[in-house]
């Protein structure tokens, strides 16, 4: 009995490392991507106001998901579960926040001339929908951890696409640049089924729904993009 309660104990503490490991590995590359274009030249702090906005609301995720995984190796379940009601609420501003500001880009003629501004549209906003429904549905298995903690990674995956997007030669990469990021996010998630096949012997089924519908937005993008209501609304806009 003893040695079954060590060895849960065990496993336990090696989840709690693991995805503390993988919460700051999505922060580095987030801020590395940022940060990058920053130095470059490529952005500045002279962007219009709600641009700002927008990067400050999903920085406040990224800061709280790590915090939260944070909370959790240190054993503080109970403010976790606090600050996870905060977090929900968060995650409908950012729905707001990321399809006002990405709409706006194109009414203002913001979006990089490499993208395809109709695909652009589309990406973005199945970005941020795609990642508040998985958030969404880790928030409602929360009693489940193993399942929790997966979709949860899943969703914030996702929200690094702009940022490890802009760690790559997107001029270069033409129409690709979409399944290009996709392929980034699926290293981080390989490390994630790796990690369960070496501790558990099988890959959860939370990463097959979780990065299996990432898989499906991304496939959907390009099609949605160049459907008739998409292209009206893309004319409408930058019209």
């Amino acid at each position: 009995m003893a040695t079954t309660a060590e060895t849960r104990l065990g496993a336990a503490g090696r989840d709690r490392t693991f995805f503390l490991a993988m919460a700051l590995a999505i922060a580095a590359t987030i801020v590395a991507g940022f940060g990058l274009q920053f130095i470059m030249g490529r952005s500045s702090l002279g962007a219009p106001w709600w641009v700002h906005v927008h990067g400050i609301s999903f920085m406040a995720w990224l800061a709280l998901y790590v915090t939260q995984n944070l909370l959790i190796y240190r054993g503080a379940t109970g403010l976790h579960r606090r600050l996870g009601w905060i977090g929900a609420g968060l995650v409908c501003w950012l729905v707001l926040v990321g399809v006002s500001v990405n709409t706006l880009a194109a009414t203002f003629h913001r979006i990089p001339p490499f993208f395809e501004t109709n695909v652009f549209l589309v990406m973005d906003w199945m970005n941020v929908l795609v990642f508040a429904g998985l958030t969404f549905a880790a928030i409602g298995l929360r009693k489940r951890t193993d399942w929790h903690r997966r979709l949860m990674l899943c969703g914030t995956l996702y929200l690094m696409a702009p940022g490890a997007g802009r760690l790559l030669p997107l001029p270069l990469l033409g129409t690709w640049i979409i399944w290009t990021i996709w392929a980034v996010l699926l290293v981080y998630a390989s490390a994630g089924m790796i990690y369960d096949v070496v501790t558990r012997g099988r890959v959860h089924p939370a990463y097959l729904w979780g990065f299996g519908t990432i898989t499906v937005a991304t496939a959907l993008i390009r099609p949605l993009a160049f459907t008739p209501p998409m292209l009206a609304l893309t004319a409408a806009l930058t019209g």
